[in-house]
């Protein structure tokens, strides 16, 4: 049965900008107008929304206390290449419909898995042939892709970290694989998430060992990254736990160290997903804004968590504020370009229907394009800057600040400083009007 021309989702309208929806009008774009300048930016640029594969097409509502709950027209009973390709076939219409110009893929995400690598590898380039036609029929474009070394039980060790060398072996070939496949699909980046990689018990693991072996390995892949001539940006996603209790690139100041320590933080930046980042039990924005700070921010998973629970939830995020800070990261860095604000994120087990796919991606892109509203008008009036700025100007405007600055301050000096000027003034932080003033860009 061709299911080639069939349309997935019939009900579902192009999705249009319209300012003037009214609040239960959820198939509409409100706040998200893509080619709207903001800051001397279209607003497609500032935000480079992407839609995940994973969740989107390949997640079926199950967990691990119940059965799926998603019954999907792309999932039905035909040989699994004829599925994979009515995957691909519905989710280049879902991505057009969305207005959505880029979209990320795990290699098993897209291509079944063979009996052997060569069937693997030979299902894949199938579907990467058909992935190529759709792309060049919509426009649409490869933000990332990755591959899957968590899920085949081969993996349950580790892949770049595992003490079998066979299964280093394997991943190393899997990954080989998928660099260059996200360089024939026009992908901008590559990402690397280490879901296996860390330990569940110490008795049984050498830890320098494991992570000198997984910097061996991303040194393997740069260097394939060049011999293939791909230009995209290399991307480590940082995890705390889950599968593993514990997880090597904890959180982005981990995984900079790593980067530095080995001497690969030139070839590599990091891909920050929030939910990972308060499961390290720091605030939504804070890997965000600290691999920014150090120039190391290349991609956002843009999902958020529950408070709540305990685990990684990928939900959409709709939380004003937090997509608010995360926006002004991204200004204040100039952009993410080659990366974007990847929609890592699934429905809820409960939200069967097909249009709640679309309300999902609807709603957080209008959040996100609200949040670039607001923030803009924050930049532009320059008040917030300017107090953060005066908190630190005894730096830029004392002699011994502006030596400590430069780095050619010394502790005797300091030392003769204080026994002459005595003890500092004390100044308040005024944290709680920072927060009402910002609080007042979100009205």
């Amino acid at each position: 049965m061709s299911t080639e021309n069939k349309e997935f989702f019939p009900d579902i309208k192009p999705i249009i900008y319209n300012p003037q929806a009214s609040v239960d009008d959820v198939l509409v774009l409100k706040h998200y107008n893509q080619d709207e300048i903001i800051l001397g930016k279209p607003m497609h640029e500032w935000l480079r929304f992407s839609v995940c594969f994973w969740h989107t097409f390949r997640g079926l509502g199950a967990d691990i206390f119940g059965a799926p709950t998603f019954d999907r027209p792309w999932d039905q009973q035909f040989d699994s290449m004829t599925v994979a390709k009515n995957r691909l076939r519905a989710a280049f219409e879902f991505f057009t419909k969305l207005g959505i110009k880029y979209f990320t893929f795990h290699d098993r995400d897209i291509a079944p898995e063979g009996e052997t690598i060569e069937q693997t590898e030979q299902n894949l380039d199938e579907i990467v042939k058909l992935t190529k036609e759709l792309q060049k029929q919509t426009g649409v474009k490869c933000l990332w892709g990755t591959a899957n070394l968590f899920a085949n039980p081969r993996y349950m060790n580790g892949a770049a970290t595992n003490p079998d060398a066979h299964v280093f072996a394997y991943a190393a070939a899997q990954v080989k694989k998928a660099i260059e496949v996200t360089h024939e699909l026009g992908g901008e980046n590559y990402v690397f998430w280490g879901g296996r990689e860390g330990y569940m018990s110490l008795l049984n693991t050498d830890v320098r060992k494991e992570l000198d072996h997984l910097a061996a390995f991303l040194r393997m892949a740069v260097e394939h990254k060049k011999k293939i001539g791909f230009k995209g940006q290399l991307l480590i996603e940082p995890k705390p736990k889950e599968p593993t209790k514990h997880q090597y690139d904890y959180d982005a100041q981990t995984v900079m160290g790593f980067l530095s320590f080995y001497g690969l933080d030139k070839d590599f930046k990091l891909n920050i997903e929030p939910n990972h980042t308060t499961m390290a039990g720091h605030a939504y924005e804070h890997d965000v804004e600290m691999c920014s700070r150090y120039g190391m921010l290349g991609s956002i998973d843009s999902n958020t968590g529950d408070p709540s629970l305990g685990w990684d939830t990928d939900q959409f995020p709709m939380n004003l504020r937090d997509c608010a800070f995360i926006v002004k990261t991204i200004i204040t860095q100039g952009g993410l370009a080659p990366g974007g604000l990847n929609f890592d994120c699934k429905v809820r087990r409960e939200s069967t229907n097909l249009e709640d796919m679309f309300i999902a991606h609807v709603g957080a892109m209008d959040c996100f394009a609200l949040a670039l509203r607001k923030m803009a008008r924050l930049f532009e009036d320059k008040k917030y800057d300017a107090l953060v700025k005066q908190r630190y100007a005894s730096y830029a405007q004392t002699d011994i600040g502006k030596k400590i600055e430069a780095g050619t301050a010394t502790f005797e000096e300091l030392h003769a400083f204080i026994k002459k000027n005595g003890e500092p003034a004390k100044t308040s932080g005024q944290q709680e009007k920072y927060e009402a003033i910002f609080n007042r860009y979100l009205d």
